[in-house]
């Protein structure tokens, strides 16, 4: 029976007895909660009488030295003994003092184990490596603190300091939610933080980009070398001039086209050719699976992290081979360029790759050295016949892209958005920016793309392969659309988001019925599942179902969405970086919105948009001059002050 006043152990605090009604005894716990509980929930440790919880305060009434030999006694004898025992042997007395000291020593663990109503002491082998690991652990708090005052003076001593600061990077790097370090600094357990902290203390440089790696992205390409293309039968398309326009810096040609030689009065016939990672890349594969966990190729400044292994290029990209293989998609147009007919074949093809300056360039100009003037290496070595024969074709596909861009149009399309855009690169600790010029090139191969995505819908449709399908709901255009920039930006903010989808719907955007995308299956995934349902039915096997696609199509998008954030979020940070060094530049910007309190600026140089206050209303489209002011890394941002 435990009496009033005794001292007792409630869940491994001391508790002072009041009084016993029936089952129950009244406790007040140390701290001063007062609570009534079943007699066996508490352990009795002396019968008192306490009267407060200070009976149980004040110095050591022992050393160190007492207690290791009291260990030794009991350790000699080999016995069991009680809490009361242990408090007379080690305190000399049990009072209420030195019975809860003999229970903090039995919970501190390090001579003695058990219960108070058994203690034994811990074996010497134990003693020891428990000894020699709360050694180290003081040790390792003393760094610690000594490590934390450097930090917070600047003093790192690195590379050996660095290793207090893994916590840190991993929070950089979104790889953890926490930071023992930065909690130590009484600082905010935030990524943008912890890549602050990195950088003021000199750990991180502004070279560091750890956005891709906050998304879970890999900024290695994929690892798994898929086989090449399998030796089966396909159609010699060699004698089309067919052509790979892209960027100057683009790596991975994937799409070509072609115009097929029509007779007098025949049907306008384009070839698209793509590139067929899908031809070995098959459902379930271990390239297929590691490409769909990407979703998409993560295109950052620093280079590509490719969805499909860097060796796949050589393997299935378009033009880097004397004669290339690949899916071609023939489509048949009618007079008003709407799809007559969609075929598609598994082909050869004889590619001849231009930048966009190059075929502006040779379809603007009748005089072949004035076309050639600084255009492309890829047209060394070709003969006059040859340069003028892709001179006419480009012209041709001048035209045909104006008319079907016509064609959407007229059917419902958004008319082209043209904004401002830049290309970032960095290579050997430079940061540099240039303009992506609005070549008109660049609006023909977007029309044939178009096209391909059209035909392709259509073919799988009629079909009725599982196929994955895009669509876009209609949008709310203001009725007066500001000319200019202006009115690009009021376009973009009224473009409602794409729907990937097993289900084919309107592409209200782009003026189509039915649309799929199937020109990127080297940086796209959704692309090479499409390339695979139609490789299925081409060679007489079941496609995937439509259960299979849309599990596959979600995986994927959710992937990519993933790659499209790094890839906005990686050019905020180079951004900054290119702009750190520029502090109190004046830059050029257009005005793109006057809306709200803050005015929408466009900084054609950077290809960046930015909002700020000015001290005037400026109209849309007007010109302003603006100040940078401050660049912030850690936060991507910067700040710029308007100088009209």
């Amino acid at each position: 029976m435990i009496k009033e006043k005794s001292l007792v152990l409630y869940k491994n605090r001391p508790a002072l007895a009041a009084d016993t009604v029936g089952e129950k005894i009244g406790i007040t716990v140390l701290g001063g909660e007062q609570l009534r509980v079943r007699e066996k929930d508490v352990e009795l440790l002396h019968p008192g009488p306490v009267r407060n919880f200070s009976e149980l305060e004040g110095g050591s009434i022992i050393s160190e030295t007492d207690i290791r030999g009291a260990w030794e006694l009991l350790s000699g004898s080999g016995t069991a003994v009680k809490l009361q025992e242990l408090a007379e042997l080690v305190y000399g007395e049990y009072s209420p003092r030195a019975a809860w000291a003999a229970c903090l020593l039995l919970a501190d663990g390090l001579y003695f184990s058990g219960t108070i109503h058994a203690v034994k002491p811990r074996p010497a082998e134990e003693l020891a490596l428990e000894e020699k690991r709360r050694a180290e652990k003081q040790r390792e708090l003393r760094e610690r603190d000594a490590f934390l005052e450097r930090l917070r003076e600047k003093k790192l001593v690195l590379p050996d300091d660095r290793r207090f600061l893994q916590d840190v990077e991993a929070l950089a790097y979104g790889q953890t939610d926490k930071s023992r370090t930065l909690r130590g600094l009484g600082l905010s357990e935030t990524p943008e933080e912890a890549h602050r902290m990195l950088m003021s203390a000199g750990v991180w440089t502004a070279f560091v980009n750890p956005h891709p790696a906050r998304q879970g992205l890999s900024v290695s390409s994929a690892r798994i070398i898929p086989q090449g293309p399998p030796d089966e039968d396909r159609v010699d398309l060699t004698s089309l001039c067919s052509l790979a326009i892209d960027n100057s810096w683009s790596g991975d040609p994937d799409d070509a086209v072609s115009l097929e030689e029509a007779g007098t009065g025949g049907p306008p016939v384009l070839w698209v050719h793509v590139a067929d990672p899908a031809s070995s890349v098959v459902p379930g594969s271990p390239a297929d699976l590691e490409a769909r966990s990407r979703g998409a190729t993560l295109y950052l400044p620093e280079g590509p992290s490719r969805m499909l292994a860097e060796e796949s290029l050589a393997l299935f990209a378009l033009g880097l081979t004397e004669v290339s293989p690949a899916l071609s998609f023939k489509i048949i147009l009618k007079p008003d360029f709407s799809i007559a007919e969609t075929g598609i074949v598994r082909s050869w093809v004889k590619i001849t790759r231009l930048s966009y300056e190059a075929a502006d360039r040779l379809a603007g100009s009748r005089d072949e050295s004035e076309a050639l003037s600084g255009s492309t290496p890829y047209l060394d070595g070709l003969g006059h016949a040859e340069i003028e024969r892709i001179s006419l074709m480009l012209r041709r596909l001048f035209s045909w892209a104006r008319q079907n861009e016509e064609r959407r149009l007229n059917s419902g399309a958004v008319v082209s958005i043209e904004l401002p855009e830049t290309h970032i690169s960095v290579a050997n600790g430079e940061v540099a920016v240039s303009p992506v010029m609005p070549y008109l090139s660049s609006a023909v191969v977007r029309e044939c793309m178009v096209l391909a995505g059209e035909g392709a819908a259509q073919w799988a449709l009629a079909r009725r392969i599982p196929f994955p399908f895009i669509s876009q709901e209609a949008g709310e255009i203001p009725d007066d659309i500001l000319p200019g920039m202006a009115g690009s930006y009021q376009l973009r903010r009224s473009m409602r988001p794409r729907s990937l989808s097993v289900k084919p719907g309107i592409h209200w955007g782009l003026g189509l019925d039915e649309y799929t995308q199937v020109t990127s299956p080297l940086r796209r995934y959704t692309d090479l599942l499409a390339h695979q349902q139609i490789r299925a039915f081409l060679r007489g096997a079941e496609p995937l179902t439509e259960e299979e696609v849309f599990l596959r199509l979600n995986a994927a998008d959710n992937a990519a969405s993933a790659a499209i954030r790094a890839e906005r979020a990686s050019r905020a940070h180079w951004t900054a970086v290119y702009l750190s060094g520029k502090i109190d530049s004046v830059w050029d910007g257009i005005v793109l919105d006057t809306k709200g309190r803050d005015q929408t600026v466009i900084i054609p140089a950077l290809g960046l948009e930015t909002r700020l206050p000015m001290r005037r209303k400026v109209e849309p489209n007007k010109g302003v001059k603006l100040l940078l002011k401050s660049v912030q890394i850690h936060l991507g941002s910067v700040s710029f002050v308007c100088q009209d």
